[in-house]
């Protein structure tokens, strides 16, 4: 237990902070999700409104510091390559 008021403040502030990284992390997983869904649907503008959708949530927990700018980077070249695997344009 947090003995000062600044520490049950700490105890306060890492607890919305860790929500709102989940809510971070969620939206990206659902946006890859979806992609992969579009992909196994093979319809092109599904498939490029997926993948905006996905870079947009990946670079905003990036930017928001949810998850680090090099696992956004990391995370965005490998939903390219997979796409350029199965021979969709980017």
């Amino acid at each position: 237990m947090p003995n000062t008021r600044s520490a049950r403040k700490r105890v306060r502030q890492s607890e919305r902070n860790r929500l709102r990284n989940k809510m971070y992390k969620s939206r990206i997983k659902t946006a890859i999700r979806r992609l992969e869904e579009a992909l196994a649907g093979g319809d092109d503008g599904a498939i490029q409104a997926a993948l905006r959708r996905a870079m947009s949530a990946i670079d905003r927990a990036a930017l928001r510091g949810a998850i680090h700018r090099n696992a956004a980077a990391r995370k965005k070249s490998r939903l390219a390559q997979r796409l350029k695997k199965l021979g969709r344009a980017l």
